[in-house]
Order: C-alpha cells, then structure tokens, then sequence
C-alpha cells in the first residue's frame, strides 16, 4: 500500500517537472509566428528582436545561479520560485499594452524559465535510481524536442483565432498546476544549510559577462560588438579570479577537471553552435532559394525534429547498458553526416532529399542532450548536481547563440565576395561539420565514464527523496 502511494507521488511529481518543461520549451518558439500580429497592434517594430533577445538573456543568465541556490537550498524551492516568476511574467505578457512593457514581461518570463530546465534534471535524478535515470532524461530531451516544433504551429493557430495575449494566458492553468504539485508532492533528498553562504560577487560578474557576450553578437557596429565582447571576457576572467578566493563558489572550478563536465560542456557548447545555426539558416534557405512559404518552411524542420525525439527516447535507454562515449560517439559521426549531406544542398536539391539529410541529421543529434545532461548529473555529489546541471544548460545556450551570430557572418561575408546565397549557405554546414569534429574529439576525451558505475554512493538516503529508515 505505501509502495503504491509512493508511485503515485513520483508520477505525479514527474507530470509536474514535464508541463514546467513543456512551457518553458514551448515559450521559446511560440511567440515567433504570433509577433507579427504583435507588432501590428502595440507598434515598436524597431524593439522586434528584443522580445526573443530579452528572454534569452534572462533565461541564460539565471542558470547557473538557479542551480547554485537548488544545491544550498535544495531545487524544490528554485523550481516552485521558478515557475511563479515564469507564470507571473506570462500573465504581464498577455496583459502588455506597449511593446514596452512586452519586453520587460518578457525578461520577468525568461528569469523564471531559467530555472525550469536544470532544476527539471536535478529533480528526476532524485526521483529516480541510476538504471532508470537515462531513461527519463532521453523522455525529456523527446518532449523538448517535439515541443519546439509545436510552438510555431500552435502560436499560429491561438492568434488566428483569439486574441494574442492568449499564446501567453494559456501558460497560466498548466502551469498553476504543476506549481502545486511539484510543491505538495515532491520533496527535497536531503538537508540544506539555514544560513548558507552566498556567492553575490561572484553571481554579479558572470551575470553581467553572460549578457556582455551574448548581447556583442547582436549588436550593430564593430566598435560595439568589440567594445562589449571584450568587457564580458574581462569580467569573465575576475568572476574566474573570484571563485578561486570564494568560501562557496557560485561554479566552484573544480568541477571542470571532471571529463563528463568538463569536456562535456565542450560537446555540448560546439554542437549546439553547430545545430542553432543550422537550424536558424535551413528555413531561410527553403525560402530564399526555393520560393517556399513561411508555414512550408517550418514544416520541413519537423522531420529533424521527430528523427531527434526518436533517437533521445533510444539514446536514453541504453544509457544503463552503455557508457556515455559509447552514446556520444556514434550520434556525433551521424549528426556530422546529417551536415555534410546538407552542405550539398542547392537550388536543385528536392525536398524529399533535404527531408532525408534533416532525418540524418536529427538520428544523431537526439541522444547526445540527455546524455550530456545525465553525465554531468552522475558525475557529481548531490550537493554539486544544481551547479553541474545549470553549468551544462549554460554552455548549451551560449553556443547556440554564439553560432547563429557566427554564420550570419559567414553567409554575409560569402555573398559579399560574390556568392549567391545558395553557395554562401555552404559555408554554413561545413563550419557546422568543422564544430562538430571538436565535439567528437571532446567525447572521446570523456573516457568510460558509466551512469551505474559513476554514481556517487550516499546510503542516509533513497533515489526517491525519501529518507531511508
């Protein structure tokens, strides 16, 4: 009978961590097909970018500190505050009445949201015992995936029919309850200090160089872009300084002589640089080159998406049988395949072979999330895993916008030498093939690191969160 009380709670907490999941994935994307109903109404054409910009930045820079405050305060209490600020800031969204206000709302969202997704894993790897972590981390990286692609659809659809603040209400009754859930049912592994040390110095300056580097990309002028890219490398090296000198890191350093987190974090910064870019340049191809519609666009970006929630379901089964290089490997050879059969793309390429080079391309790049993110859990300590988690998220993100800002430049700068845009979109898929090669050479430094075997032993306590007796 407690047996089966207890199964119900950690399904219910699971359901709970996945609608959290499905927002904040859902958030990212939805809002793109809707921003043109937008901006007709409230005006502020020149603030467009923003209303993505905005909520990137807050999401990534609130990482790494939600993950710190979820090891000294346990991430019970970091997912609820998590999602009370996501759902506040999409009730003031729904609410904006100036592209203005719309943008601050939309950093309030973005500061809940980075919570959502590193403490999502830390609290699945309490819920659950090692064998069946991976599987659930390759459920996630499928819902994620799925979810993306969802978004665009889905926002088209609300602001057809209802009016726009509602792509941001419908956030509210699913979130309330998963709000309520994961407070009631889901309870904290272990004991967390009363009066923990708080790293402020140190959460100060990688905050203001996460937006300092992430906002020079965007930024228009060279000066600018040189200016605020340099001061973000200056405050990054006095944060570095400041963790060496700290009596509780924000990102204790070292974390980063662990191979599944420190090379780990490689991987997953060069192939999401790889994989945004791609994504980012695929639909403008469709359209510039074969005179597609934005909806058709979007469309061939589902197979990508489907082929990669497949192989993250695959890919995390097999995380209790395999090691992580063993996953990882194999996934990035396909993944570079998938690119070097886009980088052949041009004006005589059929849809059916993009669909299949995109199909390639998704096989390979499903697993390797969940099992970055399940090596870098399984390599730490239980008080350490909030850091670990959110410090994998972070590089993630970070490489992603750093690789659409990296091949904007490489197309611009090819079309400038001559090139139309269907040979300049080459440049993109060969850099991505040259970013993937790095992640290769990243995972074959991890070593046989297992999910069984590098699970830290701590017996005061089960996988479920409840003490042992």
């Amino acid at each position: 009978m407690e047996m089966e009380k207890e199964k119900r709670r950690v399904g219910l907490v699971t359901g709970g961590v996945l609608m959290g999941l499905i927002l904040s994935s859902l958030d990212q994307t939805i809002v793109s097909t809707a921003m043109p109903t937008i901006t007709k109404e409230l005006g502020g054409l020149s603030l467009y970018s923003w209303v993505f910009a905005i909520y990137m930045l807050t999401a990534t820079t609130s990482m790494p500190i939600y993950g710190k405050m979820a090891d000294l305060f346990g991430p019970r209490k970091m997912y609820v505050i998590g999602l009370f600020l996501f759902l506040v800031g999409s009730l003031l969204c729904g609410m904006a009445n100036s592209m203005t206000s719309l943008i601050v709302a939309r950093g309030v969202q973005g500061l809940g949201a980075g919570a959502l997704m590193p403490v999502a894993f830390i609290i699945v790897g309490e819920l659950y015992p090692p064998e069946k972590r991976g599987k659930f981390q390759g459920l996630f990286g499928a819902v994620f995936a799925m979810t993306s692609i969802l978004g665009p659809s889905l926002g088209g659809i609300l602001v057809e029919h209802l009016p726009w603040g509602w792509i941001f209400f419908i956030n509210l009754p699913i979130g309330i309850v998963a709000l309520f859930i994961i407070a009631l049912a889901f309870r904290d592994q272990r004991q967390y200090d009363k009066k923990p040390v708080i790293d402020w110095y140190g959460a100060t300056s990688l905050s203001a160089s996460i937006i300092l580097i992430l906002l020079s990309p965007v930024m228009e002028g060279r000066e600018y872009k040189i200016g605020l890219g340099g001061a973000g490398i200056f405050l990054l090296g006095w944060f570095i300084w400041i963790e060496t000198k700290a009596k509780e890191p924000l990102l204790p350093l070292s974390l980063f002589r662990i191979p599944a987190i420190g090379y780990g974090n490689l991987v997953g910064f060069f192939v999401s640089a790889a994989l945004f870019g791609a994504i980012a340049y695929i639909p403008l191809f469709v359209q510039g080159v074969r005179g597609a519609s934005p909806s058709e666009a979007g469309c061939l970006l589902v197979p990508l998406m489907l082929s990669a929630a497949i192989s993250s379901t695959v890919g995390g089964r097999w995380m209790a049988k395999a090691s992580f290089r063993a996953i990882l490997i194999p996934s990035l050879i396909i993944m570079a395949t998938g690119f070097f059969l886009l980088s052949t793309i041009d004006g005589e390429t059929t849809n059916t072979q993009l669909v299949s080079y995109m199909i390639v391309t998704g096989l390979g790049m499903g697993a390797i999330y969940p099992a970055l993110g399940t090596a870098a859990h399984s390599a730490v300590k239980p008080q350490d895993r909030g850091v670990a988690m959110s410090t994998s998220q972070l590089f993630r993100s970070i490489g992603g916008t750093i690789g659409i800002s990296v091949f904007g430049t490489i197309v611009e700068g090819r079309m400038r030498g001559g090139m139309v845009f269907s040979e300049a979109m080459h440049g993109v898929f060969i850099t991505g093939l040259i970013l993937i090669g790095i992640s290769l050479i990243a995972s074959v430094l991890l070593g046989n690191t297992r999910l069984l075997d590098k699970e830290p032993r701590h017996s005061h306590t089960s996988n479920s969160g409840v003490p042992k007796q």
